[in-house]
């Protein structure tokens, strides 16, 4: 027992532990990593857990899978230990110094890429027309809707990680493992594909061939023999910013994206005087179906703020910042994008609108060629601060999951001077040089999934069950009621997708389906809650959260049996690394936190009793 309750402190504390008493609950920079470097690498700072202290005790684990599998699949986290327990893992705080505006301005950072200025003119050529506007519109009310439902946790839950923090406290640890680990791979294969892109389009500018400054070797396989040093370059560089504060970096966003969003406006005003309205003419060339399609595709160009919520243990008064800063920017962002979407249309005919280089063509032809160099400045500038803004919040997310021993929790420590996650970012930033420096952009497409659409459902799922389903609270019949009406979404939800994805173009399909969804949702909303938000909430739920999954469900059926196939390919390899380690330290840790537990409930007994 003497060795367990010594293992027991090493899980629950810092790893290197103060000697003050109230290092348990509270981390003070300057002394919780008193007498150790933060610059190390031993053993003990990878594999701290009683199953990795040596080979027996191991092999003794996985003798255990089964059990610890078991319980790793009900066990659920909470708020007390994401909040408190988790972070001593990193034995010093990070710095709160993020406001409002600083969120609001990561947003526009890590949302407004390229993909504005390349997506849409692909979409309003192909598939969509002057419609695009409605395209934009629908996928940015279903991001908005995510929105909401990482606004309400991130204010409850002002931490780290992030959705992985989330889905772990409603959902369970295996669900946030393989949300975590997809989430993982995206930023990875993400910030790969953003360096060779703004390595394509800084080469174009100079001359006209993507690939001018990249090497070939003629022996590597193709998708594999350009090697792009300036990508890795970029990478490097950006990384490195963000590595040295977050405020510092924060800045520096901030000031590039008014900069960006005063050129956006331009373009928006430009466009307007120099449009005409008989362009608009006919507004739904494809019909509804094009909407849609477009709709699925220029999603993309609203993912990045989950990075953004990422940072929430950084900001300075989470209850008012965050619901600002997260709500604020993507509503504002949505209202751009459409704005830019209907100069473009007014400018020139849907069918003369270049698919590659929309606004940067569509300038030349009205005589005004240096725009398109403005339009390049901002696209360069897009995918730099996507990629600094994405390598802030991986890093984050990275720290959390360390946090919670599902990776060795080295990369959970946090630099004592510049109060980031230095480790974790090296991490990050070592996998996606990798992938930069030899893969090409169509390998790495081919890579990406549905991941984002997947976690956001799941997001929704949560915020569920936050408010309906509170353990040894609800009552069993409203769990059962609960998990009908959850059915009843889900499955009316995946018959619309199926029968869009089919071509079926009948209403009696759609209004069954749709008259299902309505009466889940309508169910659900008869079921009683049993929890009130503290501070701030989603509002009519179950309605948004329901509509989130549905819109989800829905975009995904739309992304192909490839990504389908991805998802589950890389989740199976991932479950041979937790089955292997990731089960057996985050079983370690949680029952030790359980001991933790008992232990202080039992010393505040005590202390009752003596008074």
């Amino acid at each position: 027992m003497g060795h367990t309750t010594i293992v027991s402190s090493d899980l629950t504390t810092p790893l290197n532990p103060t000697t003050t008493a109230t290092a348990t609950t509270t981390m003070d920079p300057s002394s919780a990593a008193a007498g150790k470097s933060y610059w190390r690498f031993t053993k003990q700072d990878f594999f701290p857990e009683p199953t990795f202290q040596n080979f027996s005790t191991y092999l003794s684990a996985l003798s255990k899978t089964p059990h610890r599998l078991k319980d790793r699949l009900t066990g659920r986290s909470s708020d007390a230990d994401e909040l408190v327990r988790s972070k001593l893992q990193s034995e010093n705080e990070m710095k709160k110094c993020l406001t409002w505006w600083d969120l609001i301005w990561l947003g526009f950072g890590s949302v407004v890429g390229s993909g504005i200025f390349s997506i849409t003119g692909q979409e309003t050529h192909n598939h969509a027309g002057p419609a695009i506007v409605l395209s934009y519109a629908v996928s940015g009310l279903s991001a908005l809707l995510s929105v909401f439902c990482y606004t309400e946790f991130a204010v409850e839950i002002p931490i780290a990680g992030g959705s992985f923090s989330y889905l772990r406290v409603e959902l369970g640890d295996f669900i946030a493992f393989i949300a975590a680990g997809n989430i993982l791979l995206e930023g990875l294969v993400g910030a790969a594909g953003l360096g060779r892109s703004w390595s394509s389009y800084f080469a174009s500018i100079i001359k006209s061939n993507p690939d001018f400054l990249r090497i070939k070797i003629e022996s590597f396989a193709e998708g594999f023999n350009l090697l792009d040093p300036l990508a890795v370059l970029v990478l490097l560089i950006v990384n490195g910013i963000a590595m040295t504060g977050t405020k510092r970096t924060s800045m520096l966003n901030w000031i590039s994206s008014i900069f960006g969003v005063a050129v956006i406006i331009f373009i928006i005003i430009f466009g307007f005087v120099h449009g005409e309205t008989d362009n608009l003419v006919p507004f739904f060339p494809y019909g509804a179906e094009g909407v849609f399609t477009a709709a699925a595709v220029v999603y993309w160009s609203y993912t990045g703020f989950d990075m953004v919520a990422n940072m929430a243990e950084e900001v300075k008064k989470p209850s008012r910042d965050i619901p600002i800063g997260l709500v604020g920017s993507m509503s504002l962002i949505t209202i751009v994008y459409c704005l830019m979407a209907l100069a473009l249309s007014m400018m020139v005919k849907y069918t003369e609108v270049d698919v590659n280089a929309a606004y940067s063509v569509v300038f030349e032809k009205i005589g005004m060629k240096w725009a398109k160099y403005l339009v390049s400045i901002v696209a360069l500038k897009g995918m730099t601060t996507s990629m600094l803004v994405g390598s802030m919040g991986q890093a984050r997310y990275t720290t959390q999951i360390a946090r919670a021993h599902m990776i060795p929790p080295y990369f959970a420590l946090v630099h004592p001077k510049t109060g980031t996650p230095i480790y974790a970012t090296l991490l990050i930033t070592t996998g996606s040089c990798i992938l930069a420096f030899f893969s090409s952009l169509d390998v790495l497409s081919s890579v990406l999934s549905f991941s984002t659409l997947f976690i956001f459902m799941l997001m929704a799922v949560a915020l569920l069950v936050r408010r309906y389903y509170v353990k040894d609270v609800t009552p069993r019949g409203d769990v059962v009621k609960f998990i009908a009406s959850l059915f009843v979404i889900f499955g009316s939800s995946l018959c619309v997708t199926i029968l869009w994805s089919s071509n079926y173009r009948g209403w009696v399909g759609y209004g069954v389906s749709g008259g299902l969804w309505g009466l889940g949702t309508l169910g659900m909303g008869l079921t009683s809650k049993h929890r009130t938000p503290a501070v701030w909430g989603v509002p009519l739920v179950p309605l948004l959260p329901s509509l989130s999954i549905g819109m989800n469900i829905f975009l995904i059926g739309s992304l192909g049996a490839v990504a389908i196939w991805r998802f589950f390919i890389c989740s199976a390899i991932m479950m041979v690394y937790y089955v292997l380690a990731g089960v057996h330290a985050t079983y370690d840790v949680a029952h030790m936190n359980q001991e933790q537990v008992k232990l202080e409930e039992g010393n505040g007994d005590l202390n009752k009793g003596a008074l």
